[in-house]
């Protein structure tokens, strides 16, 4: 699960779990955005009832985490490089 458009050397373990830690957070973020945003809401006509209102956190949280993986709004990267100045310090 690298972001796209980062050169992905040899990394570190340490690194590796940076990155999916940063990608995790940013996928959140998105997932909070969407919400607020109404993605998933039911509509009031012909929606799918209680069953559709259960599952849409889901729905909305697996599209955040593919925006996230396919590189998102650069919050992951961002957070990873201020992870990783944090950790060599």
């Amino acid at each position: 699960m690298d972001i796209p458009g980062i050169a992905t050397r040899t990394a570190a373990p340490q690194d590796k779990a940076l990155r999916m830690a940063a990608q995790k957070l940013e996928a959140s973020f998105l997932a909070e955005m969407l919400k607020s945003a109404g993605v998933g809401k039911t509509p009031e006509a012909f929606g799918g009832g209680a069953g559709e209102d259960q599952f849409a956190s889901f729905m909305r949280q697996e599209q955040a985490r593919k925006m996230a993986e396919n590189g998102g709004i650069g919050l992951a990267e961002a957070l990873f490089q201020s992870l990783k100045e944090r950790a060599n310090d």
